[in-house]
């Protein structure tokens, strides 16, 4: 973790304003879940706060489930976003296949809409960081690199939602994209691995990316929206493919057994002439 995000407490040094710092740099994403904190002696340091005031701090931040300390470990951020979704909720919604489409038709609203702030308040670093993760991602795409490219494509809507400038988004999306990664909805290889999805869903996330970077809300709204749009069209293409083997093989399956019935039935008629 860089040193620099946290900042030197200029006045009364408590632990109250310990807790504020370290809230807001989780809040404002700063802080993601399983980032591990400096040390005491280091932390203490660079906030130039004691080390009971900070021991202090910590305890109330663990105690409002926004840290975790793990003996001989060092203290970490909690994981506040999977509570967003509690594992029961997920499994329940990973039992109905109906709710993968409203997932899809409630990410297209929201994405677009954090395209179009992206659009509108990405800073230069936010450019910076998407453009390395896109320079990224066409490297994966020519190697074929599946995973990678699956891992960057969380990554960049991440990035985007970040570029929103938004908290209430910025939390919405990760909880969004962790239920993604997570498998939730559905095989991500499906998309990936269907003919020709690769190359269009690249050329979508470079359109988004380029609509961010030329401040053009609209245009980044509606690449946004078309994105989804394209990943839940092809997740159905997919799907019926799948299934359109799947059934032919079972076909071809019963007829070779129905052909080795018929064909020892007809040897059994032979002999018995």
């Amino acid at each position: 973790m860089a040193d620099d995000i946290f900042t030197r407490i200029d006045h009364g040094r408590t632990s109250d304003e310990v807790v504020q710092q370290v809230e807001s740099l989780i809040l404002d994403g700063v802080l993601r879940v399983g980032d591990r904190l400096p040390g005491e002696r280091e932390l203490s340091r660079q906030l130039d706060v004691s080390r009971p005031i900070l021991r202090e701090a910590i305890k109330t931040l663990e105690q409002r489930g926004l840290l975790i300390s793990r003996h001989g470990g060092g203290t970490f951020v909690a994981d506040v976003i999977g509570e967003i979704f509690s594992q029961p909720v997920m499994d329940l919604i990973g039992r109905h296949r109906r709710a993968t489409y409203d997932y899809l038709e409630y990410r297209r609203e929201v994405e677009g809409i954090a395209a179009a702030f992206a659009a509108q308040r990405a800073t230069n670093a936010d450019a910076e960081l998407l453009t390395e993760i896109v320079d990224a991602m066409r490297t994966a795409h020519k190697e074929a690199d599946f995973e990678r490219e699956a891992a960057l494509d969380v990554e960049f809507h991440n990035a985007v939602g970040e570029a929103a400038h938004n908290i209430i988004l910025l939390h919405t999306l990760r909880s969004c994209y962790r239920l993604l990664s997570d498998g939730v909805f559905f095989n991500r290889a499906l998309i990936f691995e269907f003919s020709g999805s690769g190359d269009r869903l690249l050329s979508q996330h470079i359109a988004i990316f380029e609509s961010i970077l030329a401040g053009d809300s609209d245009n980044a709204k509606k690449n946004a929206e078309l994105h989804i749009e394209a990943v839940a069209r092809t997740l159905r293409q997919a799907e019926r493919a799948s299934d359109w083997a799947r059934v032919s093989s079972l076909r071809l399956q019963q007829r070779c057994n129905n052909g080795g019935t018929e064909q020892s039935n007809r040897k059994a008629r032979t002999k018995a002439k």
